[in-house]
């Protein structure tokens, strides 16, 4: 086995598989773990994917994607955050984790340093250790919603050269988002520092009370990643994309090429499909917003308070320590005591995460009143 192999696992994928093993015997388990939309790709993506598979050959598309499908995403900039970005730009990758590995190889060198903020998506550092790159984890405090900011990016760096910083609002495991003169702050420190800014924006959509805003919004050089799994809901169709800047689009071309030929064609008509389904994408991020506001408002009573306000995406992170000081053992309990799924908050970090866990929310309205029940009875 090579070294670069030996990285740590996504915990989360683990629980989610003894979850799906343990209802595939028939158990009924509660499903608070994996960040996956129920409710399935919506219905124009499936129309698109149907007549497609019906009368086209679905054939190679190149490299970047399909055109007419990076064109779609070029006029959802200018809908969603009034962004002229010319398609060429945009390359469609095999989903979000396909886009951080290109955009990773095609930044970075053998042992570049990477900030990014603890609590964050295990990905992130997972990744990074696999191509020799090194995460620099930067202790996000609460007060700032555990988000990186201006200050702890200048703190990161001091003492040490940095190569790049990965930012992600709405922000998984919290849900927590940056205000516009945050992000604003934090782009204009990259800029001071001379490094590259990945912006991973995975969630945008999916925000409750404020709208996020694009980082290309005030850094026309960033590295934006974007996805159709979340609120297009197509996790299993492994879509997304990456915006570039024009110096950066060849070498990831070259990259991609190489590595995965193209993205999945059907997956791509798929996509465009979904670019004109707004309004069912609405109504299930008014299905979102209802879970939200039940575990907001049960979650303090069951003694798992929410440690910072989850503004968007469709995760919170809790505070188990009234119940435990291990997630682990504890998200173990929960499963075995009461068919409740969970992340332990030690697959997101290291030094905090033992006292945390992650509950999603983007399950059926049932199924999250009864996971709820069923944690009131723990004791």
């Amino acid at each position: 086995m090579s070294k670069r192999a030996d990285i740590a696992p996504f915990i989360a994928m683990e629980v989610a598989r003894e979850a799906s093993l343990r209802a595939s015997a028939g158990a009924r388990i509660a499903r608070f773990d994996v960040g996956q939309p129920y409710l399935g790709a919506p219905a124009a993506a499936l129309a698109a994917a149907e007549a497609a598979m019906r009368n086209e050959t679905l054939g190679y598309t190149e490299g970047l994607g399909a055109m007419t499908l990076r064109r779609g995403i070029s006029q959802w900039y200018a809908r969603a955050y009034d962004l002229d970005i010319d398609p060429a730009r945009i390359i469609v990758t095999t989903g979000a984790s396909g886009a951080f590995t290109l955009a990773f190889l095609a930044l970075f060198d053998d042992g570049a340093r990477v900030a990014l903020a603890s609590p964050g998506y295990p990905p992130y550092r997972h990744i990074l250790k696999a191509l020799g790159m090194r995460a620099v984890v930067a202790e996000a405090r609460v007060e700032d919603g555990l988000q990186m900011t201006a200050a702890l990016l200048r703190e990161t760096g001091r003492g040490q050269t940095l190569d790049g910083v990965l930012i992600a609002s709405p922000a998984n495991p919290t849900g927590a988002m940056l205000s516009d003169d945050a992000l604003a702050a934090v782009c204009a420190e990259t800029r001071a520092q001379g490094v590259a800014l990945i912006s991973d924006e995975i969630y945008h959509g999916l925000t409750y009370e404020t709208p996020a805003r694009s980082a290309l919004s005030h850094h026309a050089g960033a590295i934006v990643i974007n996805s159709f799994s979340k609120y297009w809901a197509m996790t299993g169709w492994r879509v997304g994309w990456i915006v570039a800047p024009p110096h950066l689009v060849k070498p990831i071309e070259r990259l991609a090429q190489n590595l995965t030929v193209a993205p999945p064609t059907i997956s791509q008509v798929a996509a465009l499909g979904a670019l004109t389904a707004r309004d069912e994408c609405e109504e299930r991020r008014a299905l979102y917003a209802e879970n939200r506001a039940l575990m907001l408002r049960e979650l303090p009573g069951l003694k798992l308070p929410p440690v910072v306000s989850p503004d968007g995406a469709f995760y919170v992170l809790v505070d188990v320590s009234a119940h435990a000081d291990d997630s682990m053992a504890f998200s173990r309990r929960v499963l075995d005591e009461a068919g409740v799924a969970i992340t332990p908050g030690v697959d997101f970090c290291d030094t905090r995460g033992h006292l945390w866990a992650r509950l999603a929310y983007c399950r059926p309205a049932s199924e999250i009143h009864e996971g709820l029940e069923r944690l009131a009875q723990l004791r």
